[in-house]
Protein backbone atom coordinates (compact mmCIF):
# COMPACT_ATOMS: atom_id res chain seq x y z
CA UNK A 1 0.00 0.00 0.00
CA UNK A 2 1.46 3.56 -0.93
CA UNK A 3 2.23 5.89 1.69
CA UNK A 4 2.15 9.44 2.19
CA UNK A 5 5.38 11.84 3.27
CA UNK A 6 5.31 14.94 4.67
CA UNK A 7 8.90 16.91 3.65
CA UNK A 8 8.90 19.21 6.70
CA UNK A 9 10.25 22.51 7.83
CA UNK A 10 10.36 24.47 10.75
CA UNK A 11 6.63 25.19 12.55
CA UNK A 12 3.54 23.70 13.33
CA UNK A 13 2.01 23.14 9.95
CA UNK A 14 3.64 19.67 9.47
CA UNK A 15 2.14 18.53 12.94
CA UNK A 16 -1.26 20.53 11.70
CA UNK A 17 -1.07 18.28 8.84
CA UNK A 18 0.30 15.07 10.34
CA UNK A 19 -2.83 15.34 12.96
CA UNK A 20 -5.13 15.25 9.57
CA UNK A 21 -4.27 12.31 7.80
CA UNK A 22 -6.09 8.71 8.94
CA UNK A 23 -3.43 6.66 7.83
CA UNK A 24 -0.35 8.16 9.68
CA UNK A 25 2.59 9.33 6.26
CA UNK A 26 6.70 9.53 6.83
CA UNK A 27 7.49 12.44 8.43
CA UNK A 28 10.90 13.79 7.29
CA UNK A 29 12.71 17.06 8.02
CA UNK A 30 15.00 19.04 6.47
CA UNK A 31 18.28 19.19 8.20
CA UNK A 32 18.52 22.33 10.33
CA UNK A 33 14.57 23.16 10.12
CA UNK A 34 12.75 20.86 12.20
CA UNK A 35 9.27 21.12 12.64
CA UNK A 36 7.38 22.14 16.14
CA UNK A 37 5.80 19.87 18.05
CA UNK A 38 6.74 16.45 16.06
CA UNK A 39 9.12 13.90 15.90
CA UNK A 40 10.90 12.82 12.38
CA UNK A 41 11.39 9.51 10.96
CA UNK A 42 14.38 11.03 9.47
CA UNK A 43 16.60 14.05 9.12
CA UNK A 44 17.74 14.64 5.44
CA UNK A 45 20.12 16.79 3.88
CA UNK A 46 20.55 18.09 0.23
CA UNK A 47 23.42 17.40 -0.59
CA UNK A 48 22.44 13.65 -0.74
CA UNK A 49 18.84 14.10 -2.25
CA UNK A 50 19.32 11.47 -4.86
CA UNK A 51 19.63 8.78 -1.84
CA UNK A 52 16.94 9.87 0.01
CA UNK A 53 14.25 10.23 -2.72
CA UNK A 54 15.57 6.52 -3.36
CA UNK A 55 14.70 5.23 0.46
CA UNK A 56 11.27 7.38 -0.36
CA UNK A 57 10.35 4.73 -2.85
CA UNK A 58 11.71 2.07 -0.69
CA UNK A 59 9.62 2.57 1.90
CA UNK A 60 6.57 2.91 -0.52
CA UNK A 61 6.05 6.22 -0.58
CA UNK A 62 3.77 7.25 -3.35
CA UNK A 63 3.15 11.20 -2.55
CA UNK A 64 4.95 14.06 -1.09
CA UNK A 65 3.27 16.74 1.13
CA UNK A 66 5.83 20.11 1.81
CA UNK A 67 5.05 22.15 4.78
CA UNK A 68 7.10 24.24 6.91
CA UNK A 69 9.53 26.97 6.96
CA UNK A 70 12.93 26.52 5.51
CA UNK A 71 15.31 28.97 4.25
CA UNK A 72 18.24 28.12 1.83
CA UNK A 73 20.76 25.48 3.45
CA UNK A 74 24.68 25.79 3.75
CA UNK A 75 26.13 22.67 1.50
CA UNK A 76 28.80 21.07 2.13
CA UNK A 77 30.68 19.91 -1.11
CA UNK A 78 32.54 17.29 0.69
CA UNK A 79 28.93 15.50 1.55
CA UNK A 80 27.48 15.39 -2.06
CA UNK A 81 27.20 11.78 -3.53
CA UNK A 82 27.85 11.54 -6.95
CA UNK A 83 24.23 11.10 -8.28
CA UNK A 84 23.09 14.29 -6.34
CA UNK A 85 26.26 16.01 -7.61
CA UNK A 86 25.18 15.70 -11.36
CA UNK A 87 22.01 17.93 -10.18
CA UNK A 88 24.10 20.63 -8.81
CA UNK A 89 24.43 22.75 -12.16
CA UNK A 90 20.63 22.49 -12.59
CA UNK A 91 19.75 23.44 -9.08
CA UNK A 92 22.83 26.05 -8.98
CA UNK A 93 21.14 27.47 -12.03
CA UNK A 94 17.55 27.66 -10.80
CA UNK A 95 18.60 29.32 -7.22
CA UNK A 96 20.07 32.45 -9.46
CA UNK A 97 16.39 32.78 -11.30
CA UNK A 98 14.83 33.06 -7.62
CA UNK A 99 13.30 31.27 -5.20
CA UNK A 100 10.30 30.50 -7.06
CA UNK A 101 12.54 29.02 -9.87
CA UNK A 102 14.59 26.84 -7.33
CA UNK A 103 11.15 25.39 -5.75
CA UNK A 104 10.20 24.57 -9.10
CA UNK A 105 13.04 22.58 -9.80
CA UNK A 106 12.78 21.01 -6.73
CA UNK A 107 8.93 19.88 -7.58
CA UNK A 108 10.32 18.57 -10.70
CA UNK A 109 13.77 16.19 -9.17
CA UNK A 110 11.03 14.97 -6.79
CA UNK A 111 8.41 14.13 -9.74
CA UNK A 112 11.25 12.61 -11.80
CA UNK A 113 11.58 10.09 -9.02
CA UNK A 114 7.43 9.27 -9.68
CA UNK A 115 6.55 10.99 -6.43
CA UNK A 116 3.19 12.49 -6.89
CA UNK A 117 2.96 16.42 -4.87
CA UNK A 118 0.19 17.19 -3.21
CA UNK A 119 -0.38 20.24 -1.47
CA UNK A 120 -1.48 20.86 2.17
CA UNK A 121 -4.47 22.29 1.06
CA UNK A 122 -5.55 19.58 -1.27
CA UNK A 123 -4.98 16.81 1.04
CA UNK A 124 -6.70 18.94 4.06
CA UNK A 125 -9.32 21.82 2.58
CA UNK A 126 -9.88 22.96 5.67
CA UNK A 127 -6.76 24.39 5.89
CA UNK A 128 -8.15 27.24 3.98
CA UNK A 129 -10.82 29.64 4.28
CA UNK A 130 -13.66 31.10 2.29
CA UNK A 131 -14.07 34.51 2.12
CA UNK A 132 -15.48 36.71 4.61
CA UNK A 133 -14.67 38.50 7.84
CA UNK A 134 -14.04 36.21 10.44
CA UNK A 135 -13.15 39.07 13.16
CA UNK A 136 -13.83 42.99 14.28
CA UNK A 137 -14.85 45.26 11.70
CA UNK A 138 -13.32 46.91 9.05
CA UNK A 139 -13.68 50.42 7.25
CA UNK A 140 -13.74 52.05 4.55
CA UNK A 141 -10.22 52.68 4.43
CA UNK A 142 -9.38 49.31 5.45
CA UNK A 143 -11.15 47.94 2.47
CA UNK A 144 -8.81 50.69 0.33
CA UNK A 145 -5.41 49.82 2.03
CA UNK A 146 -6.12 46.14 1.19
CA UNK A 147 -6.77 46.61 -2.62
CA UNK A 148 -3.74 48.91 -2.36
CA UNK A 149 -1.64 46.08 -0.44
CA UNK A 150 -3.15 43.29 -2.96
CA UNK A 151 -1.68 45.37 -6.15
CA UNK A 152 1.84 45.71 -3.98
CA UNK A 153 2.12 42.18 -3.31
CA UNK A 154 1.00 41.31 -7.30
CA UNK A 155 3.67 44.10 -8.54
CA UNK A 156 6.42 42.25 -6.32
CA UNK A 157 5.63 38.68 -6.71
CA UNK A 158 6.09 39.15 -10.36
CA UNK A 159 9.42 39.90 -9.70
CA UNK A 160 9.47 37.19 -7.10
CA UNK A 161 9.80 39.20 -4.04
CA UNK A 162 7.89 38.39 -0.55
CA UNK A 163 3.97 37.75 -0.08
CA UNK A 164 3.11 40.69 2.23
CA UNK A 165 3.04 44.26 2.65
CA UNK A 166 2.11 46.84 5.31
CA UNK A 167 -0.18 49.80 4.21
CA UNK A 168 -1.34 52.45 6.55
CA UNK A 169 -3.76 55.19 4.79
CA UNK A 170 -2.35 54.50 1.02
CA UNK A 171 1.16 54.33 2.00
CA UNK A 172 3.28 51.59 1.64
CA UNK A 173 5.08 50.94 5.24
CA UNK A 174 6.90 47.58 4.53
CA UNK A 175 6.81 44.51 2.48
CA UNK A 176 8.17 41.51 2.98
CA UNK A 177 11.31 40.16 1.55
CA UNK A 178 13.66 37.65 1.75
CA UNK A 179 14.05 38.00 6.33
CA UNK A 180 9.87 36.96 6.50
CA UNK A 181 7.19 38.21 7.98
CA UNK A 182 8.42 38.50 11.09
CA UNK A 183 11.17 40.86 10.54
CA UNK A 184 9.34 43.03 8.42
CA UNK A 185 6.62 43.58 11.38
CA UNK A 186 9.60 44.13 13.78
CA UNK A 187 10.49 46.65 11.51
CA UNK A 188 6.53 48.45 11.13
CA UNK A 189 6.38 48.69 15.31
CA UNK A 190 10.11 50.87 15.33
CA UNK A 191 8.66 53.27 12.50
CA UNK A 192 8.76 56.56 14.63
CA UNK A 193 4.94 57.87 15.19
CA UNK A 194 5.65 60.89 13.05
CA UNK A 195 6.05 59.19 9.65
CA UNK A 196 2.91 56.92 10.02
CA UNK A 197 -0.85 58.57 9.41
CA UNK A 198 -2.43 59.15 12.80
CA UNK A 199 -6.29 58.64 11.07
CA UNK A 200 -5.95 55.05 10.50
CA UNK A 201 -3.75 51.76 12.04
CA UNK A 202 -3.31 50.31 8.95
CA UNK A 203 -3.62 46.51 7.56
CA UNK A 204 -0.95 43.17 7.39
CA UNK A 205 -1.70 42.17 3.90
CA UNK A 206 -0.74 38.50 2.88
CA UNK A 207 -1.21 36.35 -0.80
CA UNK A 208 0.00 34.32 -2.83
CA UNK A 209 2.16 35.75 -5.69
CA UNK A 210 1.54 35.63 -9.37
CA UNK A 211 1.78 32.10 -10.71
CA UNK A 212 3.28 31.23 -7.31
CA UNK A 213 3.82 27.50 -6.75
CA UNK A 214 0.70 26.00 -4.35
CA UNK A 215 2.19 23.07 -3.80
CA UNK A 216 5.31 23.59 -2.08
CA UNK A 217 5.50 27.46 -0.96
CA UNK A 218 1.55 28.60 0.03
CA UNK A 219 1.87 31.20 2.32
CA UNK A 220 0.76 30.59 6.59
CA UNK A 221 -1.43 32.80 8.85
CA UNK A 222 -0.67 31.75 12.43
CA UNK A 223 -0.81 33.39 15.95
CA UNK A 224 2.88 34.50 15.91
CA UNK A 225 1.84 36.61 12.87
CA UNK A 226 -1.56 38.17 15.29
CA UNK A 227 0.76 39.26 18.14
CA UNK A 228 3.65 40.53 15.42
CA UNK A 229 0.47 42.76 14.25
CA UNK A 230 -0.41 43.74 17.00
CA UNK A 231 2.71 44.97 18.72
CA UNK A 232 2.99 46.77 15.11
CA UNK A 233 -0.14 48.62 16.03
CA UNK A 234 -1.76 47.73 12.95
CA UNK A 235 -5.70 47.33 12.96
CA UNK A 236 -5.43 43.68 11.61
CA UNK A 237 -5.06 41.40 8.63
CA UNK A 238 -6.07 40.71 5.47
CA UNK A 239 -5.51 37.59 3.41
CA UNK A 240 -6.35 35.75 0.59
CA UNK A 241 -9.39 33.46 0.78
CA UNK A 242 -8.39 30.03 -0.08
CA UNK A 243 -4.80 31.06 -0.75
CA UNK A 244 -3.15 31.50 2.43
CA UNK A 245 -3.09 28.70 5.15
CA UNK A 246 -4.65 28.96 8.64
CA UNK A 247 -3.64 26.38 11.13
CA UNK A 248 -6.05 26.40 13.48
CA UNK A 249 -9.00 28.69 12.27
CA UNK A 250 -11.43 29.14 15.51
CA UNK A 251 -8.32 29.10 17.45
CA UNK A 252 -7.08 32.35 15.54
CA UNK A 253 -10.33 34.13 15.33
CA UNK A 254 -10.57 33.94 19.21
CA UNK A 255 -7.04 34.91 19.62
CA UNK A 256 -7.70 38.46 16.98
CA UNK A 257 -10.86 39.26 18.98
CA UNK A 258 -8.75 39.17 22.53
CA UNK A 259 -6.11 40.99 20.53
CA UNK A 260 -8.45 43.59 19.47
CA UNK A 261 -7.83 42.60 15.02
CA UNK A 262 -9.99 42.50 12.45
CA UNK A 263 -9.29 39.10 10.57
CA UNK A 264 -10.52 39.40 7.16
CA UNK A 265 -10.04 36.34 4.26
CA UNK A 266 -10.77 38.26 1.24
CA UNK A 267 -11.35 37.23 -2.46
CA UNK A 268 -8.80 37.88 -4.91
CA UNK A 269 -8.78 40.91 -7.01
CA UNK A 270 -8.52 40.08 -10.66
CA UNK A 271 -7.17 43.68 -11.48
CA UNK A 272 -4.22 43.68 -9.36
CA UNK A 273 -3.00 40.95 -11.22
CA UNK A 274 -3.45 42.18 -14.66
Amino acid sequence: MSRTAIIAGAGGLPARIYAGLAEKPLVAALDGFAPDGLSPDLTFRVERLVPFLNHLLDQGVARVCFGGAVQRPDLDPSLFDPLTAQMVPRLIAAMQAGDDATLREVLKIFEEFDLEIISASDLLPDLTVKAGLLAGQTTPQDEADATRAEAIVAALGAVDVGQGAVVQAGLCLAVETLTGTDAMLEMVAHIPAHLRPKSTKGIYFKALKPGQERRIDQPTIGPQTLEMVAKAGLGGVVFEAGGVLVLDQPALIAQAKALGLFLWAREASSEAYL
